[in-house]
């Protein structure tokens, strides 16, 4: 029987957990203290995934990486961004062999404006490197966690690679299909998380669907110009990993990202916001990290500079709303330093 290891008591690393060990897999779920894992195993999964979810026989906690980790085929790291760098840290003297490192989070460190697989990459072992996989679709936790049907995609340069984490991690319910453009699957993860919080403004604003189905399609195609622009293919931003998970992540409340956005047009501060909820937003590191990347490029990615603004400088959703509809247009597909438009134009007249 198959043993894999979860570095990550987060709301996604437990439903994995869940969702893996009904499978049949024997699971391990790391907690980093003895006191947390304790809590878990007496009081299950029910201040994080809904009180109708238990562990499963299939999966234990344990506090210790030694025990976690011991003969497992595959690690999957379930936490935030911002976190995954000192959690790779800590289990990388614990990593062998071909074992599968499985990178579940999404999002962009910040200062370093990396990738979760390139944070991981320059924290292992250069011989495991070609073990690393990325995991990302339109996934929300509470509707996997209830097998309902869903989808997702595992990318690796290796594609040898991206197929074993396939084997392990489908389900009856969960479609997983492989890619090898690492670069776009985890982009288009990281960067809807931005446009997410786009999307929770403006519902929390009280526009209509025509402004929301406009707001989502250009957060597209900034996307599409951020990812090209460092090295993505636009057939997977157009994607499960890239449109199918946007759309998910901005259309639905059980999104911590669109509720971020939604709160933010009462008045709260994002400090509240945040001190307030149990999970992580994942889209506000990475709106910090975006824009970084956009200033560095020289690009012009008018809807994540305005959540930046939002997010960092104080202005008040509704100016931004303002700002983004009074900017000037040119062109769909045109934008400064983009190369969208000769990827896309068409090539001649039928």
């Amino acid at each position: 029987m198959p043993k894999v290891a979860i570095i990550g008591t987060t709301t996604w690393g437990m439903t994995l957990g869940v969702v893996l060990a009904h499978k049949g897999l024997e699971v391990r779920l790391w907690a980093r203290t003895e006191e947390e894992a304790d809590e878990l195993r007496k009081a299950g999964p029910g201040s994080v995934l809904p009180p109708d979810v238990t562990f499963p026989s299939q999966l234990s906690v344990t506090s210790s990486l030694d025990e976690a980790l011991a003969e497992v085929k595959a690690v999957i790291l379930a936490v935030p961004s911002q976190k995954m760098r000192q959690n790779v840290r800590l289990a990388a003297g614990y990593l062998k062999g071909s074992v599968l490192i499985v990178s579940a989070a999404k999002g962009l460190e910040s200062g370093s404006n990396k990738r979760m697989s390139q944070v991981i990459g320059e924290e292992i072992k250069p011989r495991l490197q070609s073990n690393i996989c990325v995991l990302s679709g339109p996934n929300l936790s509470q509707e996997i966690v209830h097998n309902l049907p869903a989808a997702t995609v595992v990318a690796s340069w290796d594609e040898a690679a991206a197929r074993k984490a396939q084997r392990l991690l489908t389900t009856p319910n969960l479609c997983v299909y492989t890619n090898t453009d690492v670069i776009g699957v985890e982009l288009g993860g990281a960067l809807k998380n931005v446009i997410a919080l786009g999307a929770g403004m403006v519902d929390g604003l009280g526009y209509g669907d025509n402004t929301k189905a406009a707001f989502i399609t250009r957060g597209l195609t900034e996307i599409s110009a951020l990812g090209i622009a460092l090295g993505a293919s636009p057939v997977t931003l157009s994607g499960l990993a890239g449109l199918g998970d946007l759309i998910a992540t901005c259309s639905s409340r059980l999104s911590r990202n669109h509720y971020v956005g939604e709160e933010l047009t009462k008045g709260r501060s994002l400090t509240e916001i945040i001190d307030s909820m149990a999970g992580v937003a994942e889209g506000v590191g990475t709106t910090a990290a975006a824009w970084s990347l956009a200033q560095e490029f020289g690009m012009e990615m008018p809807i994540v500079e305005r959540v930046y603004k939002v997010l960092y400088e104080g202005v008040e959703p509704r100016q931004v709303a303002v700002e983004l509809m009074q900017a000037e247009v040119s062109h769909e597909l045109a934008g400064r330093k983009w190369k969208l438009f000769s990827f896309l134009r068409p090539r001649g007249h039928p």
